[in-house]
């Protein structure tokens, strides 16, 4: 967190700071700089010792950053060999210097997920910045007497800043101005590449996007939810380890879809695997907590959440793992079950393109606070830069859903011994319906005996913007009100399917209410 000021009192800002102290549970650290105040909470990842702890200072130039700089050690050697000192083995000291080789430039040169506040006391340069899918958090506002803060989380600004902003994704603040360093969904051209040469690649890539994020200086471990993506996350991991990696799978108790599957591929993989059974009322129970945790008023993202902040919850209270590498990202990139409807290819890119822009607002902010609210750090291999960027380029015409099965080519990407061929080969179930249909079912029913429809029809029309139009969504905007008043306009939308395609006219976002969800929920 940063505050550009010399206006609030240090103990105040500290108290801003502490609201999120489960992000960094291991230290807390306030300092008063040239441009006002940057606070820093911990979550010891990678180099342990406290030299690691930041604000990072050379001088009067200093830096905090929520983030993990892939393939950091060559970088440092070769900072080292230019004559830079280092104190930690922390990736993070690592911007300063990087910053005095490339100054602004140094975001594109960076294969990471992170936030950061920078200040350049030479030049009086404020700098704040935010990886170009969002997979970290950031925030701003402006403070009653018009001082620019930055935080992690909107809940750090609440009562500081009287609106609330998400902080624009592959952007940079400098100054005042926020210049957009990459737009990682735009694709100037499509590929050439042939049928063969794309599956390498996706393969290739996809490993080295898991691999990278294997290093860590402490336990990791891996969300297994049966589905496609997670278990090939699982898959290459316990491949490139060589050892039983630790993976972990929720349920209902009534009907959970997953854990089966989940089974099935832990025994495929011989992971040390443990599943979190869970019933009505503990979801009921979490509800609220999920929901002040979130920050979002949307649907589909608290249904989806309850289930992984409930595992991740588990894993924290049971087991010593700090890392968890999860499977999102796959469907904005392959197609959901709704995109199998996209009229055309130019439709279908469309369509990729936005929700990978918009990811931050969904998906993503859903693995990053399920998971750092229990003290955990998020990686997400799908969310690898150069496997973004070479996907989002492949050709849509052969992403289209011509092959009578949705992701296919990711799918024919890892046929062989990676996963049994009917993990490989299965219907997607939505990962809330995944956890047992009866969850949704059981959210839908509370929320149903809490408004008459009269209630409902009153208590809705308060909101101009994106009004609640089921009792559920009404349920969920006034728990959000509660936590956040007034910043509704933090998220863009309700996440739904793509109205304007024949078969996605929908009024609720599971995949279950689309005619092709088939046998998706077997």
């Amino acid at each position: 967190m940063g505050y550009a000021g010399h206006d609030l009192p240090k103990e105040t800002f500290t108290e801003y700071l502490l609201r999120t102290t489960s992000r960094g549970p291991d230290d807390q650290r306030v300092c008063e700089t040239e441009f006002g105040l940057l606070g820093f909470g911990r979550l010891a990842i990678m180099g342990l010792t406290p030299e690691g702890m930041q604000p990072f200072f050379r001088g009067a130039d200093c830096v905090a950053c929520n983030g993990e700089l892939y393939g950091f050690r060559p970088v440092k050697k070769e900072l080292e060999a230019e004559g830079y000192t280092f104190q930690s083995d922390s990736d993070c000291e690592i911007i300063l210097p990087l910053y005095y080789k490339y100054g602004l430039d140094m975001f594109k040169h960076l294969d990471a997920e992170f936030a950061m506040i920078l200040y350049d006391s030479r030049k009086k340069l404020l700098i704040a910045a935010r990886d170009p899918i969002g997979i970290r958090p950031l925030f701003y506002g402006y403070s009653e007497s018009g001082c620019i803060a930055f935080a992690s989380e909107a809940k750090n600004l609440i009562g500081l800043c009287k609106k609330v902003y998400p902080f624009p994704i592959g952007s940079y603040y400098c100054n005042g101005q926020f210049v957009r360093y990459c737009d990682i969904a735009d694709t100037p051209a499509y590929s050439h590449d042939e049928m063969p040469e794309i599956l390498t690649n996706i393969r290739e890539k996809l490993v080295a996007g898991v691999d990278k994020r294997l290093d860590a200086d402490t336990p990791v471990g891996f969300l297994l939810s049966g589905g496609l993506d997670s278990s090939l996350v699982c898959a290459i991991a316990a491949k490139k380890l060589g050892k039983p990696i630790r993976t972990f799978a929720i349920g209902m108790s009534e009907d959970a879809i997953d854990l089966k599957y989940a089974k099935q591929v832990a025994d495929y993989l011989h992971s040390d695997h443990t599943e979190v059974i869970i019933n009505k009322q503990i979801v009921l129970d979490a509800l609220e907590e999920v929901i002040a945790m979130l920050g979002t008023w949307d649907i589909t993202t608290i249904r989806a959440s309850v289930g992984m902040y409930l595992v991740c919850k588990y894993i924290h209270e049971h087991t010593d793992i700090r890392v968890l590498l999860t499977g999102e990202i796959s469907d904005e990139l392959f197609g959901y079950k709704y995109t199998d409807f996209a009229p055309s290819a130019a439709a279908f890119q469309a369509e990729s393109q936005k929700r990978i822009r918009e990811l931050y607002m969904y998906d993503v902010l859903r693995a990053d606070r399920s998971i750092s609210v229990n003290s955990l750090e998020a990686r997400v291999p799908f969310g690898d830069l150069d496997f973004v960027k070479y996907v989002m380029a492949i050709d849509p015409a052969k992403k289209l859903n011509t092959y009578g099965k949705g992701k296919y080519l990711l799918r024919k990407a890892f046929e062989g011994d990676w996963l049994p061929d009917e993990i490989l080969w299965r219907e997607k179930a939505a990962f809330s319906d995944a956890v047992g249909h009866s969850m949704v079912d059981d959210l839908k029913e509370y929320a149903e005996e809490k408004y008459t429809d009269r209630e409902f029809a009153e208590r809705a029309g308060k909101y101009a913007y994106a009004r609640p139009f089921t009792k559920e969504s009404l349920l969920y905007r006034e728990i959000f009100e509660k936590y956040y008043p007034g910043q509704a306009e933090m998220i863009v939308d309700y996440w739904m399917p793509n109205k304007a395609w024949p078969g996605c006219d929908v009024n609720d976002p599971s995949a279950r209410v689309l005619s092709n969800y088939g046998a998706s929920g077997q």
